[in-house]
């Protein structure tokens, strides 16, 4: 498996330890050396699109729980054909359908 496969997670210090060891291919110097502007300019917005705040959650990971559950077979094979973490996205498909009708019903 490649590594654009999967998801690699890293502490601060393990990253500043890479880092240290030249294992980065950012030059960091000249980011350093690079101002607010200047950083904000260098952001490919049409490529990157902009984040989205509105959807960020601070905290611990929410717990998971196993089901059961049936789909049809065509939006399970749907989801499979994108990649690997299908049945998160599928799940994230979900809580965005929850949070939509949660707001609707504040409204």
């Amino acid at each position: 498996m490649s590594k654009m496969e999967r998801i690699v997670r890293y502490t601060a210090e393990e990253l500043e330890e890479k880092r240290r060891h030249g294992e980065s291919k950012t030059d960091w110097d000249r980011v350093d050396a690079m101002t607010e502007e200047e950083l904000e300019a260098s952001i490919d917005y049409e490529e990157e699109g902009q984040f989205d705040w509105d959807n960020v959650y601070v905290g611990p990971p929410l717990a998971k729980k196993q089901l059961t559950i049936r789909f049809d077979e065509d939006v399970i094979a749907w989801f499979r054909a994108q990649g690997p973490g299908y049945q998160t996205r599928m799940n994230q498909v979900l809580r965005g359908y929850v949070e939509a009708q949660r707001e609707k019903k504040s409204s």
